[in-house]
């Protein structure tokens, strides 16, 4: 199989490198996430600036045409970088049910902005009952007039305090976990009856927990069918855990560099620990686990260009499940090696392993998606 990537793909992942070579340091990361918004808009503007923000869209649309292939290129430089700004949030998810979905009117007020990185949105699709059943929604979109009604929570929005607009599931039909049912909504985030609950989360990221009490919702902001948003929201979680699945690879290769930096430098007994067999042994085990998941995500990215739905489906439950355990593995062998200035705060490693601890629950864990790559495998 040819793995090589196009001149265009090249030029995009040498951009983004770039941009974390020289522009992103650890310590503005670290002091941008302190800030109000936990991320700098001077970076998001960039971004648009640089084009990065349009490239899973149409051209029609405004954007480049990217696919499964340049979002892991983009994606696995934000993990070498630990990158905070809310492209996944708003590019992927929310983006991503605007791009399925959203009329030609729709996309001109709401899908314009993301895709110059002028705005912000956020898909708004868990719940505290939810789990990571995308079927299991309480929150009621009721019919009334020409507006529809909206009352719930939401759980754990990925930067929805900061979001110009929200992408909304809710229930317009059917009991709490019918698959029938479930509608997406356009949300403007200052709609009155919405409340905010913003938080940083573990890897220093934002989420939110949003309550929305009796807010109108215009009848022209209903994406789609009424009652069929569900396979749509299926498949943005799909694109989008691929994408943190490139994220995560990024990351493992910065912990297997890091590590093997530093067993380099560091002196024990009168010469670097890099020289005991017993550590090179656990780096070469390291090297390997990052090695195995770039392939097994190199073969999900090729898989999304087949026409077999559960094909595509049980590739990416194979990738998640992979970055959940090698994840798990190869951070904890590199926090070890590290000793206990692996877990500092000071130490970019540290929070190397909080983001791959949050990806594993992002969007199913390793367990959720070994069960799901099973039943998708019969």
């Amino acid at each position: 199989m040819d793995f090589s990537i196009t001149e265009e793909q090249s030029m995009l992942q040498d951009s983004v490198a770039k941009f974390i070579e020289n522009d992103y340091d650890f310590e503005s990361r670290q002091r941008n996430a302190e800030s109000a918004d936990g991320f700098s808009r001077e970076f998001w503007q960039s971004f648009g600036e640089l084009g990065w923000t349009a490239v899973p869209f149409e051209e029609a649309d405004g954007g480049l045409d990217g696919g499964a292939a340049e979002s892991m290129l983009i994606m696995e430089q934000f993990g070498r970088g630990l990158v905070i700004e809310p492209y996944l949030a708003s590019i992927v998810l929310a983006g991503g049910v605007l791009k399925h979905l959203a009329t030609g009117a729709q996309k001109e007020r709401w899908l314009t902005g993301l895709v110059d990185g002028s705005s912000i949105g956020a898909l708004a699709f868990t719940e505290p009952q939810s789990r990571f059943r995308l079927h299991d929604v309480v929150v009621e979109a009721r019919k009334s007039g020409d507006d529809y009604i909206l009352n719930g929570d939401k759980a754990v929005v990925l930067d929805g305090g900061s979001a110009d607009f929200l992408v909304v599931s809710a229930r317009t039909a059917g009991a709490r976990k019918d698959k029938q049912g479930i509608s997406l909504f356009i949300v403007d985030s200052t709609a009155a009856g919405i409340s905010y609950r913003s938080y940083p989360t573990v890897d220093s990221m934002r989420a939110a927990e949003i309550e929305f009490n009796d807010v109108h919702i215009p009848a022209d902001q209903l994406l789609g069918d009424e009652g069929d948003g569900l396979e749509t929201l299926q498949t943005v979680i799909d694109e989008a855990t691929l994408a943190v699945c490139a994220e995560a690879l990024g990351i493992l290769e910065m912990l297997n560099h890091k590590t093997l930096e530093y067993t380099k430098n560091r002196v024990q007994f009168g010469s670097p620990i890099a020289g005991f067999q017993a550590l090179q042994h656990r780096m070469v085990d390291m090297f390997m686990t990052y090695e195995q998941t770039k392939s097994l995500l190199l073969w999900a990215v090729m898989t999304q260009d087949s026409a077999d739905a559960r094909a595509r489906q049980a590739a990416i439950s194979a990738i998640k499940y992979q970055i959940g355990t090698a994840g798990r593995k190869l951070g904890q062998e590199a926090v070890q090696l590290h000793g206990g200035m692996g877990v500092t705060w000071e130490l970019d490693v540290a929070h190397y392993f909080k983001r791959l601890t949050t990806i594993d629950t992002l969007f199913g864990n390793a367990s959720f998606h070994l069960d799901r790559f099973t039943k998708l495998s019969d």
